[in-house]
């Protein structure tokens, strides 16, 4: 069986990012700013464990139903958990749905979820357009450069969660860092970038857009000590809070199971034990992936801590 095991984050550079990623991980990169932390990207290394050295990628498709669990479609790791981190404001992008994405011959389309996990005053994101754009509208606005006019600029604090179903025309803004969850693909469409120098992917992206969609703000759930983030078609996102001390023994999967889970720690430290494996310790900002068919594990709160689990649908 394999034991829970933690990996390694993929720094991706991007224009809009920062140089510094304190405090959220210790990493400085003069020059060259980052402005994403791939958390269960395929490149990604699994660093404890008898996985150690290897990728998730090639580790999901040689252990399939062991790691993933009976319930995947067996075409790789089935999630993408980042960290975003908007220095401005990203372009304006559409991700397609299943159905366009296998149209042009890749294997899944891209739903998302972002949840703050900080937030300045007056940060906000773009979800979908204003009531009364039509198509034909949105064309001309892009080539005129003032499709920011049509956006729906939603505000967005710290600890609230929003959906971004595959479809929706979307933007983030700057002052926000956001734990997204989505599907394992990075078809991304560029519908506009407020005059910026960069290729534009017009005609895919009028092709991906719904004029309307789910995507909005979704309000938290108790249920059984802890909070649904999100229970949507693809994941299911939970929030725990735990203090020193404190453990939990294997959460129950209930209908997920058997799943595998991915355990996200916002923030404090944490030991996952297991039997027959060493100790996996977690810090803020670290992944810990636990297989559908890990033996009898243990998560113990080091400090308090602010744990999201996460898990595939």
């Amino acid at each position: 069986m394999l034991p829970p095991f933690r990996l390694a984050p993929f720094f991706s550079k991007r224009i809009w990012g920062f140089e510094d990623l304190e405090p959220w991980f210790h990493l400085q990169s003069p020059g060259d700013p980052i402005g994403e932390a791939w958390l269960t990207g395929d490149q990604c290394v699994i660093e404890t464990g008898p996985l150690a050295g290897k990728t998730l990628g090639d580790s999901a498709s040689q252990y399939g139903e062991q790691l993933l669990g009976s319930g995947n479609d067996q075409r790789g790791f089935p999630l993408l958990i980042k960290v975003l981190f908007p220095k401005e404001k990203l372009s304006v992008q559409v991700h397609p749905d299943d159905a366009m994405a296998q149209k042009y011959g890749e294997p899944r389309g891209k739903t998302e979820c972002w949840y703050a996990l900080d937030a300045q005053p007056g940060s906000a994101v773009a979800l979908g357009l204003k009531s009364g754009t039509d198509p034909g509208e949105v064309r001309r606005a892009i080539e005129e450069n003032r499709l920011e006019e049509h956006l729906n600029w939603v505000p967005v604090h710290r600890g609230e969660m929003i959906f971004v179903d595959a479809g929706t025309v979307h933007a983030i803004g700057p002052g926000l860092v956001i734990l997204e969850t989505q599907q394992n693909s990075d078809l991304t469409y560029r519908m506009y970038d407020y005059g910026r120098p960069r290729e534009l992917h017009l005609e895919k992206s009028l092709e991906a857009m719904r004029m309307s969609t789910k995507a909005g703000p979704v309000a938290p759930k108790q249920e059984g000590g802890h909070t649904v983030l999100m229970d949507a078609r693809y994941f299911r996102v939970e929030r725990y809070g735990l203090e020193s001390a404190d453990a939990i023994t294997k959460f129950a999967a209930t209908a997920y199971s058997p799943s595998m889970q991915i355990l996200f720690l916002a923030g404090g430290q944490a030991k996952i034990t297991s039997d027959g494996a060493d100790p996996v310790c977690l810090e803020r900002c670290q992944v810990a992936v636990v297989p559908a068919g890990a033996s009898a594990w243990r998560l113990s709160a080091e400090t308090p801590l602010e744990l999201m689990r996460i898990l595939p649908r």
